[in-house]
């Protein structure tokens, strides 16, 4: 059993593979945190120490460790509940009422019942165990059996304990165009806030947490927790004066104000979490497993060719044949048609609402091109994005009343668009009968989803926060459920949707707008740190790069986006001969590998040069690759050693290099490494290799 009830006392284990986590009830009937960390064998052998007042000015209530603080009574500290009762009451007092095991396939649950005092308010804290993959699932259901209502102004979906100071916290930061770019910081005195306020997820910070002890990527103590929630999040991590560190993550109360109704129920979002004594490896390996076997669809991504930027809005059917044709010739295996297919969509002015083929570039209708593409063996996809209308759209004209606005207000625009308001019932039937108008008429494979500007004026409801993604959540499953092959990608203006909550709803990430292949290492490997690459949307894109303006060789652009699911953005149309040669032969190697890269364990290497490398492995079963780039040679062009990891040690490898194969031992190889020099600016190198029998 994952999950232990000490016979003493009301405490609390629960195990995985490697790690335990504990708490119990304490003699003031506080659900209170005892431990987290490695794997230990007896709930006999945890106590419940007996807490006392420092001070008048630090009660028991202040520096319990709770497991789920609430607000009232002499707590001063963050709080994961905030509510308002019917009568005014401004406070929560909460009794232990018992627990349950639920058990499934793959998991065991703890649920621990908690009630107010006085009203009929319930608080189920639930602990879900995912005991191979060495993972925790955390969350609270909220209950109102009352006759009136009640608000909620606060909720965040737990509270962890870690019992050390001067942690190091890592998260990312960043903006369009410049998603993923991770940080560390010493976490010392006072509170460190991360938040997003726009409605989307990632653009400036990324809703999860990792408190390391000067880990490495395979050495000290990790903690980390990844909300499985889009949208509008917050997380506190703060220092006390009592020698702990906190960590608190959930839904951004920032003018948020969710209604319970009589009966009604509220689930938090869910914060999947674990611990690692082997550093940043192991946490990003579990986090791997676990979103490839119990989250993402099955299947491996295909080799994808969009036509954004061939084309941009000047689309018309023809030139997307064209497209298709050449794209085929290269090897992609889906061909996605961008923006500008529908309604007046001539640039970003008009046309978002109106989901109509525009006849004047497409004559024959969208059947024509999908024709085309199928006739090419391959699978059609489509852009859209459906949460937006233009001002100048017939489906503005027709229904003003269906956007975000206040009546005394001048409707903001961004992008020259304005948000619909999911929350309204014909607004979700329109957005929900749309796409599935598109899907059942036309051959459609892939659903390229974008939102391209944040929420705003949100009207005089404070819940549409939370309740704009769930309604989005709500439509992409029953549009699944209906049309089981589509796959959808998860794309708001560049990477601003990267998240577990839209995970297993959607399909793939849009990483980012930025399509730079040297941005990318460092935006990639960010990425890596919590998220698969398997859902990682990685392009082929021209140089001049439109964003950096920089000039890279084709070999290392071709080599940065294989690392995640391959796709091409070029304007293939002006390819020289060598390019399509080139591109040929990447494409064809990356499909030999991809079941590797998509599906198999992945590795941050180290790099002892002086020189700048990136170095990357991908590992599953008896094949493996290795990545290499250099973007810069600075120290007399050094070379570096790369000393792979997860081989076996007294098996032989056989690497399949430009100089020639070589033959090593799996110990040879993690231990001495492989000697590797690159020159010049902008070199990478792909090896594959793979064990003998």
């Amino acid at each position: 059993m994952s999950i232990v009830v000490g016979t003493q006392n009301e405490v609390f284990l629960l195990s995985t593979e490697n790690t335990s986590y504990a708490f119990g009830i304490d003699d003031q009937g506080l659900v209170r945190h005892l431990y987290w960390g490695k794997k230990i064998l007896s709930a006999e052998e945890l106590e419940m120490p007996v807490l006392t007042e420092v001070s008048t000015n630090d009660p028991v209530y202040e520096i319990t460790p709770e497991e789920f603080p609430v607000h009232g009574g002499l707590r001063y500290k963050e709080h994961c509940l905030k509510a308002t009762f019917a009568d005014g009451t401004r406070e929560l007092v909460y009794r232990y009422c018992g627990y349950d095991v639920e058990e499934g396939e793959d998991w065991e649950e703890l649920v621990l019942h908690l009630k107010d005092d006085h009203y009929d308010f319930y608080m189920d804290l639930h602990y879900r165990l995912y005991p191979r993959y060495d993972l925790m699932e955390r969350n609270v259901v909220l209950k109102n059996q009352m006759e009136e209502p009640l608000q909620i102004e606060q909720l965040h979906s737990a509270q962890f304990h870690i019992p050390y100071e001067n942690l190091n916290f890592s998260n990312v930061h960043g903006h369009w165009g410049a998603e993923e770019q991770r940080f560390t910081q010493r976490v010392s005195y006072g509170k460190i806030l991360i938040e997003n306020r726009r409605g989307t997820s990632s653009h400036n910070h990324n809703p999860y947490f990792i408190l390391d002890r000067d880990a490495t990527e395979t050495t000290g103590e990790v903690f980390f927790g990844a909300l499985r929630m889009t949208g509008n999040f917050s997380g506190v991590v703060e220092q006390t004066p009592y020698g702990e560190t906190l960590v608190q993550m959930g839904i951004n109360p920032h003018d948020c104000l969710l209604q319970l109704d009589p009966g009604q129920t509220l689930s938090a979002p869910a914060i999947l979490c674990g611990y690692s004594a082997t550093g940043f490896e192991t946490m990003s390996h579990n986090l791997h497993r676990f979103a490839l076997d119990q989250v993402m669809s099955k299947g491996l991504r295909p080799v994808l060719y969009n036509s954004w930027e061939a084309t941009e809005f000047h689309v018309n059917c023809q030139d997307q044949i064209k497209l298709a044709n050449k794209a085929k010739e290269l090897g992609a295996e889906l061909f996605v048609l961008d923006d500008g297919w529908f309604g007046e969509r001539h640039s970003i002015q008009n046309g978002l609402g109106d989901w109509y083929v525009n006849e004047g570039k497409f004559p024959n209708g969208l059947e024509e091109l999908i024709d085309a593409v199928k006739g090419l063996d391959m699978k059609f996809g489509l852009w859209v994005e459906p949460e937006m209308v233009n001002p100048k759209a017939q489906l503005y004209q027709d229904h003003p009343d269906w956007i975000y606005h206040y009546d005394t207000r001048v409707s903001d625009t961004s992008r020259v668009q304005y948000v619909l308001n999911v929350t309204k019932p014909e607004v979700q039937e329109f957005i929900y009968n749309m796409l599935d108008n598109l899907l059942t008429r036309y051959d459609i494979d892939y659903i390229k989803w974008d939102a391209n500007r944040p929420i705003s004026q949100t009207g005089p409801q404070r819940d549409i926060w939370y309740k704009h993604i769930q309604v989005i959540y709500g439509i992409v499953t029953a549009l699944k459920k209906k049309h089981p092959h589509v796959l959808f990608e998860a794309c708001a203006s560049g990477g601003g949707r990267i998240d577990y909550g839209i995970l297993g709803i959607f399909d793939d990430f849009w990483t980012s707008d930025n399509t730079d292949a040297y941005d990318r290492l460092y935006i990639q490997d960010a990425y890596s740190r919590i998220y698969p690459i398997k859902a990682m949307r990685a392009w082929v894109t021209d140089c001049p790069n439109f964003l950096s303006g920089r000039m890279i060789p084709l070999t290392f652009r071709f080599h940065s986006a294989m690392m995640g699911s391959l796709g091409i953005g070029c304007n293939i149309l002006k390819f020289t001969p060598e390019e399509v040669e080139l591109s040929q032969k990447m494409i064809r190697q990356y499909k030999e590998i991809r079941p590797v890269i998509q599906e198999g364990t992945f590795y941050r290497l180290d790099n002892p040069s002086a020189d700048q490398y990136f170095l990357y492995e991908y590992l599953k079963g008896d094949k493996g690759v290795l990545f290499a780039f250099l973007p810069q040679s600075k120290v007399g062009h050094r070379g570096t050693t790369v000393r792979l990891r997860g081989l076996e040690e007294e098996a032989r490898y056989i690497l399949h290099t430009s100089q020639g194969d070589i033959t090593k031992t799996g110990s040879y190889l993690m231990g001495h490494g492989l000697p590797l020099r690159l020159s010049g600016d902008y070199a990478s190198a792909l090896v594959q290799f793979e064990k003998i029998p």
